[in-house]
């Protein structure tokens, strides 16, 4: 990712004062709006925090070809089961395959609804599916191919006419329009959901890049990963944002109360992630530390949530 230069320390500082405090004012809550967690893993379903904030939604990342992996299809057996569990409603959402040396091969139309068949045998409660993850990112199998991703979205809807299909989650990055463009000429059926992953958008402080999706597309648009960014394990760091616990409160702040109000097509943010995994973590956007104590990002969250029910409160007494 191209990214601009950081902001010095103090700005972030006044960044966060003015606008993580939970009291401080904010765009008002949709009501249509609903929040859920990206998260692989399955503690957070078991958290008290995770109960405390009543969310309903929770998104997983799953290899295309996982239902011929035994261990793959082991894991996701535990967190769909868990999510079962707390009444989460599942997005799952196709990726690259994690066997080795095939983690670049792109599957045939045929191929992936094979392993969509299975993964509705096994979990036939599961309706809600994203054809893939970050198609546009190049090292991804579809960076050069959204004629083939097109494909794919046709084929999964043609396969199951009542499941809500997102034709592909994008990243927000330079090749977003292109690849987007690409693909709508040559979907047969029209998109009625889209996923987009916004993090420069959320992390640089601007809103251009979720403006051009929608711009580009109709029908609703979800934020499927989104998040302030605490830390990023990468080579190319130039230019790049500040990558701190308060960076990422005001990143999910902004997300909130810039990104969400662009349009009432934004339906759904899904942030990205609960906790991390270890201190090795390549990636921490993380609402919780290794400590388990929330981060700032954790109460940005649970404010607006709160938001969120006292307008849909609001709305249902005017409707009575």
């Amino acid at each position: 990712m191209t990214i601009l230069p950081a902001r010095p320390p103090r700005l972030v500082a006044i960044l966060l004062l003015s606008t993580v405090a939970v009291g401080a004012s904010a765009a008002p809550a949709p009501a249509a709006l609903s929040v859920g967690i990206a998260e692989q893993k399955v503690q957070m379903f078991t958290d008290p925090h995770f109960k405390e904030l009543n969310i309903r939604k929770a998104r997983r990342l799953v290899p295309w070809d996982a239902m011929n992996l035994g261990y793959e299809r082991d894991a996701i057996d535990e967190w769909v089961s868990r999510a079962r569990a707390v009444d989460a409603r599942p997005l799952i959402t196709f990726g690259h395959s994690r066997q080795a040396g095939r983690e670049h091969v792109a599957p045939t139309p045929a191929q992936l609804v094979a392993q969509f068949r299975k993964f509705r045998e096994r979990y036939p409660d599961v309706t809600e599916f994203a054809t893939w993850n970050e198609p546009n990112l190049c090292g991804e199998p579809l960076c050069h191919k959204p004629e083939l991703a097109a494909r794919y979205y046709d084929a999964l809807t043609a396969a199951c006419p009542d499941c809500t299909i997102l034709a592909a989650e994008v990243l927000d990055g330079p090749t977003m329009a292109s690849w987007v463009t690409a693909f709508m000429k040559h979907v047969k059926h029209k998109p009625r959901f889209w996923g987009l992953h916004n993090y420069l958008d959320a992390n640089r402080m601007r809103t251009s890049g979720t403006r051009e999706l929608l711009r580009l597309v109709t029908g609703q648009l979800w934020f499927t990963e989104t998040g302030g960014i605490v830390k990023r394990r990468t080579t190319n760091k130039a230019g790049g944002f500040p990558e701190t616990v308060a960076h990422a409160g005001v990143a999910t702040r902004w997300i909130f109360d810039r990104l969400v109000p662009l349009s009432p097509r934004i339906t759904r943010v899904y942030l990205y992630h609960w906790n991390p995994a270890g201190p090795r973590d390549s990636w921490d956007s993380a609402l919780f530390g290794l400590d388990g104590r929330p981060r700032p990002s954790f109460l940005v969250v649970k404010a607006r949530i709160a938001r969120i029910a006292a307008a849909r409160r609001t709305a249902s007494a005017r409707r009575r």
